[in-house]
């Protein structure tokens, strides 16, 4: 059994909450390594991964993600039987995953229902909403937008830290990088020209006479999309879906994840937290190649 540990600090920090829970569990540290690490637009990240045993401790029972934020760095536990694929598929959420924004959120700031539609947004991504019912209600508040104003905000969308590090590597390792979003299409084409990545699926808007229609054309790209257009490029690909990637950070990407050989909840709500197996917080989306076993470029 091991714990990996990040940090956004140049050296790890003394960890009390860690240390504090091996020793009343009797948990041995057997080995420790040191990861490579990694400079970024943010600064150094730190990184050990620590070999553990014990002969009685219950390793699954213990809260280690909690455990981390207490020291602000981020822990998560593996297996040994969880031995990391060959990865060929990364896919990703869009909105405050590769992006620090919700974009429906910032159209109807635009459209002066900003906070009516941003309080819909968060409890659709707590997981209190139905999320195509909240999607068609916050859509239908943008009607009569400006499509240039959307324009506007895709050319000057927030990317997340480390996004751009990440898909360096993952396109030197010839990982095919995909956006399954929730969002819309005309971001998802500015984010994946971006960062360079290879293709999106997203929702995509009516527009008539230059205005938003309030309507977005079907397919919804919800939840059960996302699994399905998840299984269905790593089929078409001829992979197993041990060998899929996948992030995000709402309700909406729970299946997805836990589909993925590799799901990441990234700064995620704490319901997705609790039920992806692989949780960020603290460090940026280049932390996400420490899963892999490589290090950021």
């Amino acid at each position: 059994m091991h714990i990996t540990i990040l940090a956004n600090r140049p050296v790890m920090p003394n960890l009390p909450a860690i240390r504090a829970r091996l020793k009343k569990h009797r948990i041995r540290i057997v080995d420790t390594e040191t990861l490579p690490v990694a400079e970024t637009l943010v600064g150094t990240r730190c990184a050990e991964r620590w070999q553990l045993q014990s002969d009685s401790a219950d390793f699954e029972s213990i809260a280690w993600f909690d455990l981390g934020l207490a020291d602000h760095v981020d822990v998560n536990f593996q297996h040994e039987s969880d031995a990391i694929s060959d990865i060929k598929l990364a896919v990703f959420d869009m909105d405050s995953t590769l992006i620090q924004c919700e974009v429906i959120d910032e159209l109807a700031i635009r459209s002066g229902v900003g906070k009516q539609v941003a309080a819909i947004t968060e409890r659709a991504m707590r997981g209190e909403l139905d999320f195509s019912q909240s999607f068609s209600e916050r859509l239908g508040l943008l009607r009569n937008l400006d499509v240039d104003t959307a324009l506007e905000i895709a050319r000057n969308l927030p990317y997340t830290d480390g996004a751009r590090e990440l898909m360096t590597t993952l396109r030197a390792r010839h990982i095919r990088t995909v956006i399954i979003s929730g969002g819309f299409s005309l971001f998802a084409d500015q984010v994946a020209t971006e960062l360079g990545m290879d293709e999106y699926f997203a929702n995509t808007l009516d527009i008539s006479d230059g205005v938003l229609t309030g309507i977005a054309i079907p397919p919804i790209v919800n939840a059960e999309y996302k699994e399905a257009k998840l299984r269905e490029i790593a089929g078409a690909m001829g992979i197993t879906m041990r060998q899929t990637l996948a992030v995000g950070d709402g309700a909406n990407d729970l299946k997805m994840l836990n589909a993925a050989g590799i799901g990441i909840a990234f700064r995620a709500k704490p319901l997705v937290r609790s039920q992806a197996r692989y949780r960020l917080s603290t460090v940026g989306l280049d932390g996400a190649l420490y899963f892999l076993g490589n290090r950021p470029s």
